[in-house]
């Protein structure tokens, strides 16, 4: 028992958490039976979980970060969607997340990773805001406890501004709640994560041996990548493989030896893949683009399951084509797209529900669009969304329940300024590739890529300033434009837009 006013021993803390740990579930069934959670009391109870998880935590692994980054916007979609009148259910979430480890060396839990995370991958089956938090917070092992301060009730009435109140956002704590639980301050490792870093010139001298040495024992591994990439496309005529996130060389490597086993044992059953692109991803599937998604946690069996499924999944595709054609018709010629790197993973099945149903509502009120009044724009659909608005690169982003009359009145008197944006994305894009070209030749460098993340302006202003520099050290290297330093296990670099010098 801890009396108020006294400040507990380390060994007490260490008891207390075992103690808390033990509690989690019958203090979690007693806050989701007990009531409803307001859109703001939802950012406090996650806390600990936006934390645990932040993307800022994870500059050094990008991939990581990238999981993170997200699923945390499926999961703040997926929050919103909840606040929502009128909604009663939504579709089941799976998410994964690489979650830090925030306490004391005396309480590290056995699956975390040498690198200080763990992975975690569950769904969320929920229809309120309150049971959602919980769910989140139990499947990643973080307490409930903070939640006993809730009021009893929610508010009958919320502010506008706490309706539409966005679930991520940083959150400061007092200090003594980390004294309490034992956690680690978040706010002193964020400012550590951010820090400045050295200049370009000093970090390059400080880091291309390791990159060299790297690189040069990675090379048997990225010979036998691309000659299991040829002989696979030949043989079973793939227009390509690609891989949805940054793995190293020596993780594709056994991702192209798995499927080549496959196709050896069984090679009828790579038969249905004639003409398509594979995608090692998190799950398998068909997603928005036609792609063949391979799941790199499933075995054989799922792939070969797969591609039994495949000329089904062709079905759809044709049928979401012919929706895509029939949306263009009523929409002046507006093509709906789904831009990769703009947002998660979207299935096949997905994308044939979403178009199906704003078809629907197209059909249901007759617009007055000529036929080609906003031929060459592009549009995207989003169920998470209650409002249309403009990407800065120049697609509309159209939520799927949009009334049709508001949809026509927001088109025609965006169309211009869509206009001006598209043009101004192309020019740039076409910058983009004509700098980097000049770079790879002028820096002597063997490959010169960026993130999704950075966008073609960030990549232009890296560039020009790196042929103003002409450092020497660039030679010969593999260069990654990201937000953040750092050396990966296949010798890559990778180095701020926007480096110091």
């Amino acid at each position: 028992m801890i009396v108020c006013g006294q400040a507990p021993t380390m060994s007490v803390c260490g008891l207390l958490r075992c103690t808390l740990r033990a509690q989690r579930k019958h203090v979690a069934t007693h806050f989701v039976q007990q009531r409803a959670l307001s859109g703001a009391e939802a950012v406090n109870a996650l806390r600990p979980f936006y934390f645990a998880v932040h993307p800022d935590f994870f500059g050094q692994y990008p991939r990581e970060r990238e999981v993170n980054e997200n699923s945390l916007k499926r999961l703040n979609g997926y929050l919103e969607n909840l606040q929502k009148p009128g909604l009663h259910s939504v579709q089941p979430l799976k998410l994964s997340f690489y979650v830090r480890d925030t306490k004391d060396n005396s309480d590290v839990q056995p699956d975390i990773l040498s690198s200080g995370f763990r992975s975690v991958s569950f769904t969320l089956h929920t229809n309120d805001v309150l049971s959602t938090v919980v769910n989140v917070l139990a499947s990643c092992s973080l307490p409930v406890e903070h939640m006993k301060g809730l009021k009893g009730s929610c508010e009958s009435s919320k502010s506008p501004s706490e309706a539409g109140l966005p679930f991520y956002r940083p959150i400061k704590w007092d200090k003594s709640y980390y004294t309490f639980t034992g956690f680690r301050d978040p706010e002193q490792e964020l400012q550590q994560a951010r820090r400045v870093e050295a200049t370009l010139n000093i970090w390059l001298r400080n880091n291309e041996p390791e990159a060299t040495r790297k690189h040069t024992a990675s090379l048997p591994r990225r010979e036998e990548l691309n000659r299991l990439k040829e002989e696979l496309c030949h043989k079973f005529d793939l227009t390509d493989i690609r891989w949805q996130r940054s793995w190293g060389v020596a993780h594709r490597c056994s991702q192209l030896q798995s499927l080549s086993r496959l196709s050896q044992q069984n090679p009828e059953a790579l038969i249905n893949l004639q003409g398509h692109t594979v995608v090692f991803a998190d799950q398998s599937g068909m997603n928005a683009s036609g792609h063949v998604m391979l799941g790199t946690m499933d075995v054989h069996h799922q792939w070969t399951k797969l591609f039994q499924q495949l000329p089904s999944y062709r079905s759809f595709q044709h049928q979401t084509d012919w929706l895509k054609e029939r949306i263009s018709l009523l929409l002046g010629g507006t093509q709906v797209v789904h831009t990769e790197g703009l947002g998660p993973v979207q299935l096949i099945s997905e994308q044939y529900s979403t178009l199906n149903s704003f078809h629907k509502s197209l059909m249901s009120r007759r617009l007055h669009l000529h036929p080609r009044s906003l031929h060459g724009l592009t549009m995207m659909l989003e169920n998470d969304r209650s409002t249309p608005s403009l990407h800065e690169m120049g697609h509309f982003i159209i939520p799927t329940s949009c009334d049709p009359p508001k949809l026509q009145v927001f088109l025609q008197s965006h169309a211009p300024e869509a206009r001006h944006r598209t043009l101004r994305r192309k020019q740039l894009q076409a910058e983009e590739a004509a700098v980097v070209k000049l770079c790879l030749q002028s820096l002597s460098l063997s490959s010169l890529s960026k993130e999704p993340s950075v966008s073609s302006s960030q990549m232009i202003q890296c560039c020009n300033r790196l042929l103003e520099q002409r450092s020497p050290l660039t030679q010969g290297l593999h260069m990654c434009v990201s937000h953040f330093y750092s050396v990966m296990q296949d010798g890559d670099l990778c180095v701020p837009w926007d480096w110091k010098t």
